[in-house]
């Protein structure tokens, strides 16, 4: 179906009067929450909206322009530096094209996100750029079609039915596990983190063939807490292993920062009794002592690149699905040695 006849089968404000029994008027003052209305009679418009699925577009409403000029970027954590230089990249791009972003995070909570979306349709955002929360049903992308919204995913995707923005994160993976191969590690953990996702299972799935390429055990997978505040404390797990790693490749920066704190107060020092490569790579880890060596997966420029895909999106609703993954870079610095 074409964004055109998306926009004419959408539900309108007379369809909801006529389900309902009432006039357009009536429907009309139970979304302005007029005291006008009964509640018996406000009680069955509000039925026939969520029999419908209407949605009040607020935008629309209030300013009866074709655009609102405004972008949403919805994303599951505030509190990661990943997040801040991703979306400095998107508001370098959308910003030279008049518009503004509004960010919200949905704290990778599916029904928080179902509600940011929603709010967002209300009121009349131009697109979406949007980190899929995890658990999010790839029914979503059917629902994102039948509502005509421009949206781009970004890091995550759901569907290869909407536009995709990413990294490569088994070749991020591979080119961590080459590297402490090189220095003489066999006995490397991955030190996994959060729910479950796209990014998720690519890092660790490219985490196991890497080693397996190898000739090496991949095997060792831990899973630590989510709040970085319990990762340094959960540094043990490292070493209640069968077989103590003598290398640890990280799912992301929390994780590395957890485990720096951890290890430290262990008595140990980085790069000469365990070796840490952290992912992701964001700005301060140029500023850890000793300096994080870490894969970068550009998240600046995944930010711009999906800024213009919407943006060519919103433009031309008609072209077909976009996919770009990113290359990823070993960043060496000076948390790896050999093998004690």
């Amino acid at each position: 179906m074409s964004f055109d006849e998306r926009k004419k089968s959408r539900v309108t404000l007379l369809d909801v009067a006529r389900h309902a029994n009432v006039s357009r008027a009536t429907a009309s003052l139970v979304l302005r929450k007029s005291p006008l209305v009964g509640s018996e009679t406000r009680s069955r418009v509000e039925q026939a909206m969520r029999d419908l699925g209407y949605v009040y577009n607020i935008g629309a409403a209030r300013l009866r322009v074709e655009r609102s000029q405004i972008i949403g970027a919805i994303v599951p954590n505030l509190t990661n530096p990943f997040f801040a230089e991703l979306l400095s990249g998107i508001e370098e791009v959308i910003g030279e094209t008049g518009k503004v972003v509004i960010l919200a995070n949905s704290g990778d909570q599916v029904e928080r996100q179902a509600t940011l979306l929603q709010r967002m349709r209300e009121h009349g955002v131009d697109g979406v750029i949007l980190c899929p929360a995890a658990r999010t049903p790839p029914a979503l992308s059917e629902e994102i079609a039948d509502w005509g919204m421009p949206v781009v995913q970004v890091l995550r995707h759901i569907s290869f039915d909407i536009d995709y923005v990413g990294a490569d994160y088994a070749a991020g993976m591979r080119q961590a596990v080459d590297y402490l191969a090189s220095l003489g590690h066999e006995k490397i953990a991955f030190a996994a983190h959060g729910p479950v996702q796209s990014a998720y299972q690519e890092r660790v799935d490219g985490f196991r063939d890497a080693m397996l390429s190898k000739a090496l055990d991949p095997g060792t997978l831990i899973h630590f807490p989510t709040q970085l505040g319990e990762i340094a404390s959960a540094t043990h797990l490292l070493f209640d292993q069968a077989t103590r790693p003598t290398a640890v490749i990280c799912f992301n920066h929390l994780v590395a920062l957890g485990l720096f704190a951890g290890l430290h107060d262990c008595g140990m020092t980085i790069g000469r009794d365990l070796s840490l490569i952290g992912f992701d790579d964001v700005a301060d880890e140029e500023a850890i002592r000793p300096k994080l060596t870490s894969v970068s997966t550009g998240p600046v420029t995944i930010g711009e690149m999906a800024a213009r895909l919407l943006v060519e999106r919103i433009t031309d609703p008609d072209l077909p699905p976009r996919r770009v993954v990113n290359d990823t870079t070993l960043h060496v610095r000076q948390s790896c040695g050999r093998p004690m």
